[in-house]
């Protein structure tokens, strides 16, 4: 079975603007939030704002104090002005696209145009056009609707921003025989067009279409009906746990795609489970478990970080007999220090990775334990080679276990931060630092410093940073919820995707040289293969040709396996 993931799938801008707009207020104040209305249509999203106290009213009090956020699909000026004279504080998160098409009604209402709204008179942007267009504001939902309306002297139409393109398109051409003195501005937003369109294309090479999105979206609920037109077997669900697995496996190919209010989060686990559902009709269950129970306790990742380290000792042309025991200590190192990461990280991961949430909840005793003996044993093993590996391995660790905790307080423009990981892009840095240090440092420092040490510290940290950076972009949203301050946060997705790639094409280069002017061994040449692999399967990911999840985590973590196993071959 092949899954197809529609690219104009999730968050459209506007919705994307909105949730941040949100998010980043909850995160940067200590004032009272509500939205004045349900913010976007997704019954998770209003969940998780919920549980960050983030309620919504739909009601104006008479009083009312703290920051209000006007909804993405907007609200009619004069429940803006309301919401103003109550008291609150207003910050309007309506749709940039949503805000032409009032700007265009309410300019034309001020020339006594006649407005006509193509759209659902029950939808909340309908409703809000309508307070732009006033009394001279007329809503239609269907060509007979049109028709019954009396001819005007002077009027504008405009579509709902989410309105069905092709409906649309015989309006306007009624409306120009008819009436063709009347304006008409073409408001459907190019978002919706994209989508339309794509399902149309991606349902025609699949056997069947899975639309995700809520019951009450007007744009997901036309998503699904243009699906359905195309008379493939089509499913509009919520949430994955509405799927009926049986009725796709006949299906040889499956499209998915989204409305523009559905979270990546919901995406990812509806494409995982169709994924791992069919992956365990071809593979054997017992070793997907297995690879998924190696992923999940940072087995797999403690021993890239072991292959790694020796690749690193033959790169600088260190003895062998001090390769085994500092891959040892980065193996153990990293093991503590990922599963600490991963307890502190379980509210995000209940909407990044549900499945290791729910593993680290259950089993945080025994890791706990397994990360307390595996950061003791790294520093003894660390205190027998020499005491200044010692003294950097536990300088490390104590940063690590303080990564979290409160420990200094320092205002900014935006924000306040207590502990190292409200400092903005420090997680993805300082783990790629880490990783450098342990890798190719320490290993050198036990035997004498050389010029080499540069370049493979360099390789390290660069390769480390390439896969930290490309997860966090693929967790931007949950980790925005909960506040936390990635570098693809900081950066943006799009940049931190073009810094990936920079990266890893220097990365690729600076080997090559190295190795050819000696400056590193000459088997730098077979290891600059892994940041130009690494590459080709992020720009695949970037295409959505593969999907997150255990067969993407498995590939990027093994390409550290797979350095060890080019310097024991070479």
């Amino acid at each position: 079975m092949k899954i197809t993931i529609a690219k104009t799938a999730g968050f459209c801008m506007g919705v994307r603007r909105a949730v941040d707009i949100v998010l980043d207020a909850s995160n940067t104040t200590c004032d009272s939030i509500c939205t004045y209305g349900p913010l976007i249509h997704n019954p998770q999203v209003l969940e998780m704002l919920k549980e960050k106290g983030i309620p919504s009213i739909n009601e104006i009090p008479e009083h009312g104090k703290g920051l209000v956020v006007i909804r993405a699909h907007g609200v009619p000026p004069a429940d803006e002005e309301a919401l103003k004279k109550a008291g609150f504080r207003v910050i309007n998160a309506t749709c940039p696209r949503v805000i032409r098409v009032q700007t265009i009604l309410r300019k034309h209402r001020q020339k006594d145009y006649s407005s006509i709204i193509i759209g659902d008179a029950a939808h909340p942007e309908v409703k809000g056009l309508l307070g732009y267009a006033g009394n001279m504001g007329h809503t239609v939902s269907t060509l007979d609707e049109l028709k019954q309306l009396p001819e005007f002297k002077k009027a504008v139409v405009v579509a709902q921003t989410t309105q069905n393109i092709t409906f649309y398109n015989e309006i306007k051409s009624w409306i120009k025989q008819k009436y063709p003195h009347y304006k008409i501005f073409d408001t459907i937003c190019d978002s919706t067009e994209k989508r339309q369109t794509e399902v149309r294309q991606i349902a025609a090479q699949s056997d069947a279409v899975v639309v995700i999105g809520g019951k009450q979206s007007g744009n997901t609920q036309r998503l699904a009906q243009i699906a359905r037109e195309t008379g493939k077997p089509s499913f509009h669900i919520e949430d994955i746990s509405e799927l009926d697995l049986d009725a796709l496996k006949y299906a040889a190919s499956v499209a998915v795609t989204a409305g523009a209010s559905t979270p990546n989060w919901i995406i990812n686990k509806t494409c995982k489970t169709i994924e791992n559902s069919l992956t365990n009709r071809f593979y054997n269950p017992i070793i997907l478990k297995f690879i998924n129970f190696l992923l999940k306790t940072n087995i797999l990742l403690s021993l890239g970080a072991g292959c790694l380290t020796f690749a690193c000792v033959r790169l600088e042309g260190l003895k062998y007999h001090n390769s085994f025991n500092h891959a040892v200590i980065a193996m153990v190192y990293v093991l503590s220090m990922q599963i600490i990461n991963n307890l502190f990280t379980i509210k995000s991961d209940r909407y990044n990775n549900p499945d290791r949430a729910a593993f680290y909840k259950k089993n945080t005793v025994p890791l706990s334990v397994l990360s307390a003996v595996s950061g003791a044993a790294g520093l003894v093993l660390a205190f027998n080679d020499n005491y200044f590996s010692f003294f950097i391995l536990a300088v490390m660790s104590i940063l690590g276990l303080l990564y979290n905790r409160k420990i200094f307080s320092v205002f900014t423009k935006t924000s306040r931060i207590k502990s190292i990981k409200d400092i903005p892009g420090s997680k993805t840095i300082l783990i790629a630092l880490a990783w450098g240090i342990v890798t190719s440092i320490l290993p050198a420092v036990s035997e004498s410093i050389k010029i080499s040490v540069i370049p493979v510290f360099l390789f390290s940290t660069g390769l480390v940073f390439a896969r930290t950076a490309f997860f966090n972009t693929l967790e931007m949203q949950g980790d925005r919820i909960t506040g936390k301050e990635t570098l693809p946060i900081l950066l943006g997705e799009k940049k931190s995707i073009r810094l990936i790639k920079i990266i890893l094409i220097s990365v690729f280069f600076m080997l090559a040289f190295a190795s050819d002017t000696g400056i590193i061994q000459k088997i730098g040449f077979y290891l600059a293969f892994l940041p130009i692999s690494l590459l080709c399967f992020i720009i695949y990911t970037e295409k959505k040709s593969m999907l997150p999840g255990i067969r993407l985590e498995f590939i990027v973590e093994f390409h550290f396996v797979l350095a060890g196993i080019i310097a024991a071959i070479f």
